[in-house]
């Protein structure tokens, strides 16, 4: 098997200048953060949120109610997977009625994630909207859903895979393209 080439695409640096731009782009659409809440998909999708939580914070002086998303079981592929999951649990304390709700997710690929957020929330009340926040759009679409807020696009082709890596988790902050090499 041929070793994987990977580059580097975003680095700490990179990443800190996505998420300041997303929490301005946030305030900006949705006027200020009075009915905003911010639900970061586990498990990458956590420490982005609360990074966006700190920065709309310092900006708009509001702190954002925030809450954390476990889509484990309700992903339509959770029996194909050979893994098995790791359950962390939904973490959702505040109510989600009539807030805009802003998923918070490292990388959007074919949106199944996504759709499996919503389902786990509608388990929670009613949002008045509901917007998508990506560090990462790759592409490859099965399900008809855009993000919002993209921190960077990353056209990808198949056979290509990214990695983002959260200090929070992962010990560096960074962005990697891996492809097989042929």
């Amino acid at each position: 098997m041929a070793s994987p080439k990977i580059k580097n695409i975003m680095n700490s640096e990179a990443i800190d200048r996505s998420i300041t731009r997303l929490a301005h782009e946030i305030l900006e659409r949705n006027h200020g953060a009075n009915e905003l809440m911010l639900i970061g998909i586990l498990s990458r999708g956590e420490p982005l949120a609360k990074r966006l939580q700190a920065l709309i914070q310092k900006i708009s002086g509001k702190k954002t109610p925030i809450g954390f998303l476990d889509i484990t079981f309700h992903r339509d592929d959770f029996r194909e997977r050979l893994v098995v999951p790791q359950v962390k649990g939904t973490d959702i304390n505040d109510s989600i009625d009539d807030k805009i709700v802003v998923l918070v997710d490292d990388v959007l690929f074919t949106g199944r994630t996504i759709r499996a957020a919503m389902d786990e929330l509608n388990a929670f009340g009613r949002p008045q909207k509901i917007q998508l926040a990506v560090l990462v759009d790759r592409g490859h679409r099965e399900i008809p859903i855009k993000a919002d807020f993209i921190g960077n696009n990353i056209p990808t082709h198949e056979g290509e895979h990214i990695k983002v890596f959260v200090k929070e988790i992962d010990n560096k902050d960074g962005v990697q393209l891996t492809q097989l090499r042929n």
